[in-house]
């Protein structure tokens, strides 16, 4: 039974290699075209900046600067989150994978870690790589401690590591960064996926700043109300009546 179970997994292991792979390229059209967008986002820095004052009124003009300037503050530290988060994963994926004897296990690491930044898609698609190799050198028990030791780093990381780290830099809830990373990924691919939750957040930043959308960027983010001021509302407008 054991054996059967060794050879139906390398007959599937193209399958997983190829999608490993597909999932890697467009992780690394990502990594070498984000230079290119930052590159031309400062190049034309002043025109943007021009086009967005016209937007907006004189007076406006003070809002317009404090949104810009936290959009800046907000990239950045969404970025140094997500470089916090993948050194953190890297060093505990690497740490499981050595210690269960896993040949190229800093490296592997590394790549799942790397992968792990496609949010909820990266993650499974990093097992792919551990599972190929523990199943062409080591006994079948090895997929079983392979997988258990990726869940336990996932469950670390989607309760420990992105709450206190990259989700409070975005300030958006757990339901819209799903909506927006399904809707990013089915629009643009794995780009999409990526850059999603800091344009929401941006988007937020903006909805935040006009009146009419205020209560859209409330919904957008995570900021739940208490249910002391759920019934005090419900009492005002009550006694407003």
């Amino acid at each position: 039974w054991l054996a059967k179970l060794q050879s139906e997994g390398l007959s599937n292991s193209n399958v997983l290699i190829g999608q490993t792979l597909d999932t890697l390229s467009g992780l690394l059209v990502v990594i070498f075209l984000l230079p290119v967008y930052i590159f031309m986002i400062l190049f034309y820095k002043p025109l943007l900046l021009d086009f967005i004052g016209q937007l907006f009124s004189r007076d406006q003009h003070s809002t317009v600067v404090e949104v810009l300037a936290e959009t800046k503050s907000l990239i950045q530290n969404y970025l140094i989150g997500l470089l916090i988060e993948a050194s953190i994963v890297a060093a505990l994926n690497s740490i499981a994978l050595f210690a269960l004897g896993i040949e190229y296990a800093i490296l592997i690491g590394v790549l799942g870690a790397l992968l792990n930044m496609i949010p909820y898609v990266g993650g499974l698609v990093a097992i792919a790589l551990p599972l190929i190799i523990a199943l062409a050198t080591k006994p079948p028990i090895y997929l079983a401690l392979v997988i258990g030791a990726y869940i336990l780093v996932q469950f670390i990381d989607n309760n420990v590591i992105v709450p206190r780290i990259v989700a409070s830099k975005v300030k958006i809830n757990a339901l819209t960064s799903i909506v927006v990373v399904l809707v990013g990924g089915a629009l643009w691919g794995i780009p999409g996926m990526f850059l999603s939750l800091p344009l929401t957040a941006i988007i937020k930043v903006i909805f935040d700043r006009i009146d009419n959308l205020k209560p859209l960027g409330f919904l957008l983010g995570d900021n739940m109300p208490s249910l002391t001021s759920r019934i005090l509302k419900v009492r005002k407008a009550k006694a407003e009546k």
